[in-house]
């Protein structure tokens, strides 16, 4: 992972609202996010989510209402959070919270594109993995 660019601008204040289920977020240049739980867990930087390279990708389904569980800092440049499904392997830096808030509009309609090319709605159960022991 690269190194944050000393000119990035970095949190001075993280909010967890549990009700609406955002992650406010108030960066140094002044920047102000609310960013849904929804959106940072399909969004997840995760290999999970992400797969091991362009194309690989997971689509997330099923994330309406998951919620914030835990947000544990990483030394001075990234949170992890803890998500109510179980997942908790995103590591969100600065940059990447600050490039979720900033694109979010373009991100949802990336998501309604990518939804629609596979033929399922936001709210679908995630198909389970074979492999893996399905956790309810």
């Amino acid at each position: 992972m690269a190194g944050l660019n000393p000119q990035s601008p970095t949190p001075r204040d993280l909010t967890v609202h549990g009700q609406s289920r955002v992650l406010e977020v108030e960066f140094s240049d002044g920047a102000h996010f609310r960013i849904p739980f929804e959106l940072m867990r399909i969004y997840s930087p995760s290999a999970e989510v992400q797969g091991h390279g362009p194309g690989q990708e997971v689509l997330q389904t099923g994330k309406r209402d998951v919620t914030l569980t835990a947000l544990e800092p990483i030394g001075n440049y990234a949170v992890q959070p803890t998500f109510s499904d179980g997942h908790d392997t995103g590591i969100f830096s600065w940059e990447y919270l600050y490039f979720l808030g900033s694109e979010q509009e373009r991100l949802w309609a990336d998501y309604a594109k990518r939804l629609a090319a596979a033929g399922v709605d936001r709210d679908s159960p995630m198909p389970d993995k074979p492999g893996h022991a399905c956790a309810h």
